[in-house]
């Protein structure tokens, strides 16, 4: 292959930018600055603000045109996905800025990003900052620190897009259908009303060009979230001050509990944006583009045991697995969510169990909230865990 870095051959040339340093879920700040720090040959890297905890926090600058994009990743601490994914598009642009997509994007498009805006909830492992805040149920009354510099971020910038990075959970399915959500967004609404005002329609047209280019590489997994309309999340905040505004959502890949595949969507979707706008490639689609993407579900477990009998009852047993932090690592611990006869979801993993009698190690029965790492199916042993997770 050439030295080229299009969309046709993104994912042949993604080893040779992907970031080695980082891998699975766990990101904390201490991981993060000293990639930070190979950037500054390069781009322009400035502390704008501090955390509760007085942890810098940090953006980075890049591109000379006149499209201004500020996205900000790892506002929930314990959504490290896109924040990988930005660095490693940070890596992209660094070692191939004369490439011509890359080059033809930081010519048109001047961007900002900050790569971990929760770094305390980041170092916790957290959803919330320190305070036990949710920073995106603060973008309108910026009670936290951490809010109020990304206020000062988008008020000093100006931007003319904004990308609101997450990650999503696993029970989000694309649709009705077995297809999890591996990606999902959301133009946000900017008002009650949810009215398609010419920022946002520019949002729901960018949407629609990457999810073409993604329909190519996870058909059908790509999902749109809800768009009630709440003016303390950042996305309708900003959508409500005219700016076109994304949210970016990393959802579940099968099997890829770490979230290493996801991650390759999530910087292949942000280049894809970055293209469509820095080429107005985002003006031939319509916002009957954008509506035909199915809506985010919440129709997924973990796991769900088929036909066990519990008890001398035919019965499903959902599974769900809580992310917990143990000695610096993420584990995932099946626990028990739902049972029932013939439960409506889909399993990223399904069991039949075949009429055969299920109990917990102890020889009791399974119920809701128990932790399920073993079961005994008839007195043998089956692992819930599998070997995609640590």
């Amino acid at each position: 292959m050439e030295n080229r870095i299009e969309l046709n051959t993104f994912f042949e040339a993604y080893p040779t930018f992907k970031n080695q340093e980082f891998h699975g879920r766990y990101l904390p700040f201490n991981q993060l600055k000293p990639e930070l720090e190979k950037l500054r040959d390069k781009f322009e890297i400035n502390e704008i603000g501090k955390s509760h905890l007085n942890i810098p926090i940090y953006s980075v600058k890049l591109g000379k045109g006149l499209i201004k994009i500020l996205a900000w990743s790892q506002m929930h601490g314990n959504e490290s996905t896109t924040t990988k994914a930005v660095m490693d598009l940070l890596n992209l642009f660094r070692l191939q800025e004369n490439e011509e997509q890359v080059n033809s994007i930081l010519s048109n498009c001047t961007l900002l990003l900050i790569p971990m805006l929760n770094p305390d909830g980041a170092n916790r492992y957290t959803r919330e900052n320190v305070n036990k805040v949710d920073l995106n149920r603060d973008a309108h009354e910026q009670q936290e620190v951490e809010s109020r510099v990304l206020r000062e971020c988008y008020e000093g910038f100006q931007p003319d897009y904004c990308f609101n990075l997450h990650d999503q959970r696993t029970i989000f399915g694309a649709g009705k259908q077995d297809k999890p959500a591996t990606l999902s967004f959301l133009a946000p609404s900017q008002d009650e009303e949810r009215k398609i005002s010419r920022n946002r329609k520019r949002a729901m047209q960018v949407i629609a060009a990457m999810n073409e280019d993604l329909q190519k590489v996870i058909p059908g997994q790509v999902g749109r979230f809800d768009d009630a309309f709440n003016i303390n999340c950042s996305g309708d905040t900003f959508q409500s001050l005219e700016v076109p505004t994304i949210l970016f959502e990393a959802g579940h890949y099968p099997g890829d509990y770490l979230r290493e595949k996801t991650r390759e969507f999530v910087a292949f979707s942000m280049f894809s944006a970055l293209q469509a706008i820095s080429t107005s490639k985002f003006e031939d689609f319509k916002v009957e583009n954008y509506q035909a993407i199915p809506e985010n579900q919440k129709n997924f477990l973990d796991v769900i045991l088929r036909n066990a009998m519990v008890e001398g009852q035919k019965l499903d047993i959902g599974i769900q697995f809580s992310e917990k932090m143990k000695s610096g690592n993420i584990i995932f611990e099946p626990v028990v969510k739902k049972l029932a006869p013939l439960l409506p979801l889909f399993g990223h993993r399904e069991i039949d169990c075949e009429s055969q009698e299920v109990q917990l190690v102890s020889g009791e029965a399974p119920g809701e909230n128990d932790i399920v790492s073993i079961i005994l199916l008839n007195n043998e042993k089956l692992s819930i865990k599998t070997s995609h997770i640590s």
